[in-house]
This record gives C-alpha cells, structure tokens and sequence, in this order.
C-alpha cells in the first residue's frame, strides 16, 4: 500500500468501488441495525471547474483547493419502509490549513446526516487515521477512517443531535470484474471487512 502523507494521499488510496457493511447503534432505543451500501470513490484533481463553485459556495478561494473527491452511494438499512432508499453523491474539496496538508478545511457540495452544502474539518493522526468532524444545523458527525490494508477499509462515525448513532463500517474493495452494480438486498448480513 502506497504510503499516507497527508489528507489527498489518503482520498487518494480509497478511489475506487467499495462494498460497505454498516452495523448503527442507536442509543435512544438501545438497539442496533445491520445495512450495506455500494459506495464509488473517484479522485478529483485540483483546477477542476467544480472546486471553483463550492469554494465560492463556502466563501473560500478556490485557488486554495488542493484537491478532492467526488462519492456516490447506494444502500439499504434493515429498518428501511417500502420504498425508502439510501443514496446519493457529495463532491469533497480539500483546503489545508498546514504545510503538510494533513489538517483543514473539508467543503461539501452536499452533506450525509443532512443534504444542505456543509464545510467540516478534516485531520490526519499520528497513526494516518483520517478523522472529520461536521456540524449541521441540528447535529454533529465525527468520523475516522483507517486502512486494513490496501482493499479493506475501517469507518466509525458518531451522530450526536436530534438522533444519537454510533455506526461502525467495515469496506472492502471490489474489482472491476465482480459485475457488482447494485446496492445490497436489505439487511444484508455484514462480511468480513470506512466512510467514505
């Protein structure tokens, strides 16, 4: 696995297909709920025309965007009603706030725990952990991600606000010949294996 520098090389290893098994514990009803999602990762380099406008959106410059991603997802949860799906995409910009490039800002076209643009914070630790915390409107998200290995992927997030969640993802890898395009079937069971 290629080394971690700073936040873009690590956006840079999770590229690619991921199948995501998610166990989310909600604290009010002290129960938990297994789900699955596909989740696709393509890195964005710096000077794309789409940093111009969300740096603009987020009041930054857009010269200062080092670079990115752009995430889309597909999934389901076991409490899901009819109908009711889990999907999405969200474009990442990085601006760091160090030489190294491991903390700063982290500007979204669209959030996850609520759909509105939303800039966070993102920091490396001295472990190449990726953490990134968010305030909403109505609630707070801290996220940390860390590597496995090259094709496995760990996620735990906190939710705390209007619902209080703590989530654990365990993400592995797909190749380009697995034929796998669709989200999984609700409440999937979790495989072995965080995120994005």
């Amino acid at each position: 696995m290629d080394a971690i520098v700073d936040a873009l090389s690590f956006f840079r290893l999770s590229a690619g297909r991921w199948r995501s098994q998610r166990s989310s514990h909600h604290l009010l009803h002290r129960q938990a709920e297994a789900g699955g999602s596909l989740i696709v990762v393509a890195m964005v380099e710096a000077g794309d025309p789409r940093f111009e406008a969300i740096a603009r959106l987020h009041g930054q410059e857009p010269a200062a965007v080092v670079g990115g991603c752009h995430v889309r997802w597909s999934g389901s949860m076991a409490w899901d009603k009819a109908g009711e799906q889990h999907q999405g995409e969200s474009l990442f910009a990085l601006i760091p706030e160090d030489g190294a490039g491991r903390r700063g800002l982290l500007l979204r076209d669209r959030g996850y725990a609520e759909t509105a643009p939303v800039a966070g914070r993102f920091r490396l630790d001295e472990r190449n952990e990726l953490w990134l915390s968010t305030g909403y409107e109505t609630m707070t998200t801290v996220e940390r991600f860390w590597f496995a290995g090259p094709d496995r992927r760990l996620r735990s997030s906190t939710v705390e606000g209007l619902s209080n969640t703590a989530s654990l993802c365990i993400e592995t890898r797909l190749g380009d010949d697995d034929g796998t395009d669709a989200a999984p079937a609700r409440g999937q069971e979790a495989v072995s294996l965080l995120g994005w």
